[in-house]
């Protein structure tokens, strides 16, 4: 038996090795302290590290800042509170705080060798609203790749542009500062991500909404370069002309006219300075406050969007990396209204002056009901459609990297939006597509559930290789839109052409007329 021993030894050490090297990484490091996760089921989970300093006090409206060191381990156990906004059932003022600056990682990784893909989200919420936590993480993270989902700030606190803010800025600009927290934390993972089993040379960010917009946007900055090298847009881009004057439903805003809301607030807040807006209450700033509906977007600031996404796209300055762009069928109807149908046709004239009569034929409104689809599609096509269009057309003409165009369109009784006269698929929708809302219930929900196994496979597929094909799935082509190149999801996937065309190409070319008008005010 002795003469065993040193085996029966030998056997017992490298067995425990190997069950501690099959478990993922609940412990590591970053490079201002010690972590540690928590499992869930082969993952390992840190829902909340910080990645700049609390944008706080004297640190509020300004560009983030490293996170401090900590002694010791900090159990990244439980989400960091929402950004301050409005409350409603299910959030609460207590649930909120300025200190936001979090983020969030799941990786399947057993050692920090692993060198899996990354997967950066975006949360949506219109630049307004929402909260990084959630449960995308499980399904995707579970296929191979390290998730990382990512805080930023919201509403005035995160996009208000301001005078006395641009003054104090080294780079003379203001607002934006949620743009900043995201690239701050793309870089955060550059420099730490491989101490989670991640390959910080294969990252891809992927956002909905405000997020695919925000993506489109770190695509064209200046200030992103190798910080990411694909891209997943659900819902959103941002091409639409700037212009001098308040942002609108066709026009974004310079940092001057973004400014001028920045000193309106200003007064409505009855603040006399920045100093004073500084030292309030975020929440009074940002939560149930008669403000609270004023709404704060990215401008073209000349630091962190420095032109119009489509002129700097026909330039071919931006981040020339493969991309995925999809759009939902029925993306408006989260957001029509009922109306009369004059005063629908009165808001026509207004927003498409000339182009109104031709945007009756297509957008048409004799009865109520036609009413409430029109203004969801008219929503849908300017708000998400169209700039989604523009991506992919503008990357595949001055691009070298391939462009994968998708059309979410099949219906679900699970959606954000359950008005009866809603005919496909809403806005938001595809998030349930990819959070396991679907998969976790594959009784309820069969059809819904089986799309979901191939959207997920065709998104992880991308991540790792910058193409969404791969065994067992029906081929996708890159993007032409003279060809049948469109993968449209509905009870499984298949190609169509580019949807709704006669719509799209309605828009693109009220855009630029748009475009045209306001250059030559610049001029």
């Amino acid at each position: 038996m002795k003469r065993f021993l040193p085996i029966i030894l030998l056997l017992l050490i490298v067995l425990s090795v190997t069950k501690i090297s099959a478990q993922p990484l609940l412990k590591t490091h970053v490079e201002t302290g010690d972590l540690e996760g928590l499992r869930d089921g082969n993952l390992a989970v840190y829902k909340a590290i910080p990645y700049a300093a609390p944008p706080v006090g004297d640190l509020r409206w300004r560009e983030p800042q490293p996170a401090k060191s900590w002694q010791g381990v900090l159990k990244a156990d439980d989400f960091a509170p929402w950004p301050p906004q409005p409350t409603r059932p299910g959030l609460t003022k207590e649930m909120m705080s300025e200190d936001c600056l979090y983020l969030g990682i799941a990786t399947p990784a057993k050692t920090i060798n692993d060198n899996l893909p990354v997967m950066v989200w975006i949360h949506g919420g219109g630049f307004k609203t929402e909260h990084y936590g959630g449960d995308l993480w499980k399904h995707l993270a579970e296929r191979g790749v390290v998730i990382v989902s990512v805080e930023y700030r919201t509403g005035a606190l995160g996009f208000m542009a301001h005078p006395e803010l641009s003054k104090e800025s080294a780079n003379g600009h203001s607002g934006n500062y949620g743009l900043l927290d995201q690239i701050f934390a793309l870089k955060w993972v550059q420099r730490n991500i491989k101490n989670f089993g991640g390959d910080p040379s294969n990252v891809t960010i992927f956002g909905e909404s405000a997020g695919a917009i925000s993506c489109s946007i770190l695509c064209a900055s200046p200030l992103t370069k190798g910080l990411f090298h694909r891209v997943i847009s659900q819902s959103g881009g941002s091409f639409a002309p700037y212009d001098d004057a308040p942002r609108s439903f066709l026009t974004g805003a310079t940092q001057r006219a973004a400014e001028q809301q920045g000193l309106e607030f200003q007064k409505d807040m009855k603040a006399k300075s920045i100093k004073q807006l500084r030292q309030m209450e975020a929440f009074a700033i940002d939560g149930d406050n008669k403000n609270s509906g004023v709404s704060f977007w990215p401008c073209v600031d000349g630091y962190v969007i420095t032109d119009d996404l489509y002129r700097l796209y026909e330039k071919g300055e931006y981040r020339d990396v493969p991309v995925i762009v999809m759009t939902n069928s029925d993306e408006g109807v989260l957001f029509s209204q009922r109306m009369d149908p004059e005063v629908y046709k009165n808001m026509g004239k207004a927003m498409f002056g000339d182009f109104f009569d031709e945007a009756l034929k297509l957008y048409p409104a004799n009865t109520s009901d036609e009413v409430f689809n029109a203004f969801g599609d008219v929503f849908r096509d300017l708000g998400f459609a169209w700039p989604s269009y523009a991506w992919a057309k503008l990357q595949n003409k001055t691009g070298k990297n391939p462009v994968y165009s998708a059309f979410l369109a099949q219906p679900s009784t699970r959606s954000f939006s359950n008005d009866p006269l809603r005919r496909g698929v809403s806005h938001a929708d595809d998030i349930l597509y990819l959070n396991g809302e679907f998969l976790m219930q594959p009784e309820k929900y069969p059809n819904e559930s089986a799309l979901a196994e191939i959207i997920q496979q065709y998104w992880i597929n991308f991540a790792k290789t910058g193409n969404p094909n791969g065994k067992g799935l029906p081929y996708w082509p890159k993007f032409d839109e003279n060809k049948t190149t469109t993968m449209q999801f509905s009870y499984g996937a298949s190609l169509i052409d580019l949807p709704n065309a006669d719509k799209i190409h309605f828009i693109d070319k009220v855009y630029q007329r748009v475009r045209e008008i306001t250059e030559a005010k610049r001029k």
